[in-house]
């Protein structure tokens, strides 16, 4: 049923000096109803002030925040491939390796302090930044009377943004989309009376860069970006930007072109922009391209023609009609869209601004349609900021202002980057995966020359950075960096986790043999050379070794971080020597091998639990130095990985819960949705849902401080704080995970629902084996199971009630390995054929 939306309007209360109350009182005869469902949309009655108010567009390559405002339109944009810097050298550190006896030699003494400061010697460069493109600022001449029956709205379901007001009795409206398949943005302006619509609309950069006329209704911005940034974290530097650094090769070219098309308006461009008088409706063109030619290319030199391809991609779309090309936006995004839909059953204030739906639920109020959203939010930016193969969706997704972005916005290989990808397969989005199989292609060849020159060793690692070169050394500026983050060098092998997952979700043998399993195995024979025994133990470890982050607690009351065999490192390991073999069998190649790896496999450290009963981090029963830390990266095991589950290993399962009691509930906006992952694997829906609820407490103006916990942005943006777009992911990964998880070889329907969620239904979710999964329930319990089976074979059911088969579905009970867990079926399925399942009691 449409929801009746009542727009109110605000805006110019500075100008005017009046009240938000006078105004809304003035204008209460005024309101007028917006006919539309307001389920997946986001609207507001009044235009962004902040960054972390404006909305965000994206065809996965170009991005932009979309302000609203009346008489002046912000546009800020970003291109998913503008980067600082160029391609990584081949030769970073000499020395670095020379220094690997002394460090194992001091971790195996026990001196831990010293271990660290020569492990500072086998650092290298910091990688480079991700920049912003620009800003369009669309300047409207509106009559000197106040602004009326103001909205503006993100509408998710179609990826559409839409600004609305009256003014001097004229209704003004722009429309704006991003095209993936015209490769253009979209931007259209109407006014309700013929001729009322004036504006000037003009392109800028914090980037070098010049304005020229490209033709009587189209502008041109050319510029550079930066041959080198350091991160935002390093002030040491008088240059931080520079725009021609020794030794380096020039920076990155980019282009913006802005083309104007009105069929009743008098058009006018010279070099401050476009002007636009007497239309009524106009429509804004615009398209941009860098010089970016891949990760071993300078984009200079050896750069793309980026004036060519934005010029063509205008001169296509300015063709096609704005109706075509809205159909085929629609089309294009709703095919990925689509798959999934999520409803629950209860209260719903979808006829509410989006903030104050937001201040009401950080209240304590009930929105159960909110968290729906919420979850279908992460799916849209996903698909909205992953489509371009050599740029996977990065710290800000594509969204980003900063010409030092908060870490360079870069890729954060110990979580972040990692995050970003937790819902792509069981939310249905595995396409958006492609970016990153790209990156780990060009990191499986730099981590070559890394793996090499850093340790002696075959194979590639990649540490806890990287950007779009594929930088795969530790970074640090050599010896300026902490170990504790810098000095990690499981990020190429957690990675490598994404490459198995896919075969596993989807059955892809070409996938794995030419894709996956090459790169996969590299990384092993890394692993195999990295390891080392342990004098004390005898078993085989990491060293040096570090647990993201984090430092430990030695007995004389020091802090330290290096040491050898962390239980992250031992976790990771062992899923990849696992996988590798696993991978090896299908393929039926590397017998010997596979064989090598299994008696490695064998030897590692195993998991321990200390005194007070959590999951030891370190191979050594040390407390954390901070002890509530935001990293929870010894629970590797428990999620993302599948070595520890309730069911299979009660006793660790046990010990991971009590790591995340001691750990507690607070941290950053990724390292909540982090936890709601752990606690839906812990099957313990009340405490995920909690945490799901603390997530979405509104700060930023007007709001509760969040400085030292996350939360959620006016525009459902996750605070780290600031902005980090792995928070939005890790929470839709964390409901997927609360609907429907895999451990154990079983797929675990509603594993971790909710009291608050009794009655719903989802639909589209993937589970392993290649099933597409639809479920109802009510009361808390299943009604209705859908398996749509994209293979022939067995497909091994979990439930927490009692199921039986419908018309054409082989069910057979198995018996449970704990009464408690549910009740588990075997089903039997044949590619393209769908089973229901109901309820049997």
């Amino acid at each position: 049923m449409p929801i009746i939306v009542f727009a109110y309007f605000v805006t110019d209360m500075k100008r005017t000096g009046l009240s938000l109350s006078l105004i809304l009182a003035l204008g209460a005869g005024q309101l007028h109803a917006q006919q539309t469902d307001k389920r997946l949309t986001l609207w507001y009655n009044e235009p962004a002030v902040e960054w972390s108010q404006a909305l965000p567009l994206g065809n996965g390559r170009v991005g932009a925040m979309v302000f609203g405002g009346t008489r002046e339109e912000l546009i800020q944009l970003n291109e998913a491939t503008l980067w600082s810097g160029g391609p990584v050298s081949k030769s970073i550190n000499p020395d670095a390796a020379t220094h690997l006896p002394a460090v194992r030699e001091a971790l195996f003494k026990e001196n831990y302090h010293a271990a660290d400061s020569i492990l500072r010697k086998m650092q290298g460069a910091y990688s480079q930044s991700f920049l912003p493109l620009g800003d369009v600022r669309i300047r409207q001449q509106l009559p000197d009377t106040l602004v009326s029956q103001y909205y503006r709205d993100l509408n998710i379901a179609d990826a559409t943004a839409t600004t609305r007001f009256i003014s001097g009795g004229v209704t003004y409206t722009r429309e704006m989309f991003i095209s993936a398949p015209d490769q253009v943005i979209v931007i259209r302006l109407k006014a309700s009376k013929k001729g009322a619509l004036q504006f000037t609309a003009d392109p800028s950069s914090q980037l070098h860069y010049k304005l020229t006329v490209a033709g009587k209704k189209e502008i041109a911005m050319s510029g550079k970006a930066p041959s080198h940034a350091d991160p935002n974290y390093v002030n040491y530097n008088k240059e931080p930007i520079k725009y021609e650094a020794p030794g380096s090769c020039n920076g990155m070219r980019y282009q913006l072109r802005m083309r104007v098309i009105s069929a009743d308006g008098q058009v006018t461009t010279d070099t401050t922009g476009i002007a636009v008088k007497g239309a009524t409706e106009a429509i804004l063109l615009l398209t941009a391209a860098t010089s970016f030619n891949g990760y071993d290319k300078c984009p200079d030199s050896e750069g793309l023609d980026e004036k060519a391809i934005a010029g063509t991609q205008l001169n296509k779309a300015s063709s096609v009609p704005y109706a075509t090309l809205l159909k085929r936006h629609k089309q294009d995004y709703q095919q990925y869209f689509n798959r999934v839909a999520f409803s629950l059953s209860g209260e719903e204030h979808a006829a509410l601004p989006t903030d104050e739906r937001l201040r009401r639920y950080t209240a304590g109020g009930k929105d159960l349609s909110l968290e729906s959203m919420y979850f279908q939010y992460g799916r849209y930016l996903l698909i909205s900021c992953s489509r371009t193969l050599a740029a996977p969706a990065n710290l800000q997704g594509i969204w980003n202002k900063e010409l030092r972005a908060p870490w360079s916005s870069n890729y954060t290989i110990n979580i972040n980057t990692q995050m970003n990808y937790w819902p792509a397969e069981v939310a249905n989005l595995s396409e958006m995966q492609q970016p990153l199989y790209h990156l780990l292609k060009a990191l499986a060849k730099t981590g070559a020359n890394t793996a090499k020159e850093f340790y002696n060793t075959r194979g590639w690692v990649a540490h806890h950075n990287t950007d779009i070169w594929a930088i795969a050394n530790p970074v640090g500026d050599k010896g300026k960096g902490d170990p504790q983050w810098a000095n990690w060098m499981m990020g190429g092998n957690w990675l490598c986790q994404y490459l198995w997952q896919h075969y596993n979700y989807t059955g892809d043998t070409k996938f794995l043999r030419d894709t996956a399993y090459p790169i996969m195995k590299s990384a092993a024979l890394f692993s195999l050379d990295w390891l080392v025994k342990d004098p004390a133990s005898g078993y085989l470890v990491t060293a040096p070794s570090t647990s993201p982050e984090t430092k430990f607690l030695l007995p004389n009351g020091t802090q330290e971080s290096v040491s050898a065999g962390a239980t992250m490192d031992m976790t990771i390991i062992r899923e990849l020597f696992n996988n590798v073999i696993k991978a090896g069998e299908v393929l039926q190649i590397d017998n010997a091998l596979r064989d090598s790896l299994q008696v490695a496999a064998d030897r590692l450290y195993p998991f321990k639990v200390g005194k007070d009963g959590s999951l030891q981090e370190w191979s050594n029963d040390w407390p954390a130095a901070e002890t509530e830390h935001r990293h929870i990266s010894h629970l590797y095991a428990l999620f993302p990985g599948d070595q520890i589950s309730p069911s299979a290993t009660p006793e660790l399962a046990n010990a991971a819960k009590r790591t995340l009691e001691i750990r507690g509930d607070g941290g950053t906006g990724w390292s909540k949705a982090w936890k709601i992952n752990t606690w839906a694997r812990l099957e313990d829906g009340n405490h995920a849902y909690k945490l799901l609820r603390e997530l979405l407490t509104l700060t930023g103006k007007g709001s509760v401080d969040m400085h030292n916990a996350g939360g959620t942005y006016a525009n459902l943006f996750c605070a780290h704080p600031p902005f980090q777009i792995d928070g939005n992911f890790g929470g839709t990964s964390g409901i997927s995970q609360m609907l429907l998880n895999g451990q154990s070889g079983m797929i675990r329907l509603l594993p971790a629902l909710p009291d608050a969620w009794a009655t719903g239904e989802v639909k589209g979710l993937r589970a392993f084996g290649a099933h597409t999964v639809d479920m109802s329930w009510k009361g808390g319990k299943l009604t209705r199971v859908t398996i749509h089976a994209d293979k022939t074979g067995t497909c091994y059911l979990l439930s927490k009630n009692r199921l039986k088969a419908g018309a054409n579905a082989q069910l057979s009970p198995m018996k449970p390995k704990d009464a408690s867990a549910g009740f588990p079926y075997a089903l039997k399925t044949t590619a393209g054929n769908v089973y229901t399942l109901l309820a049997a009691e």
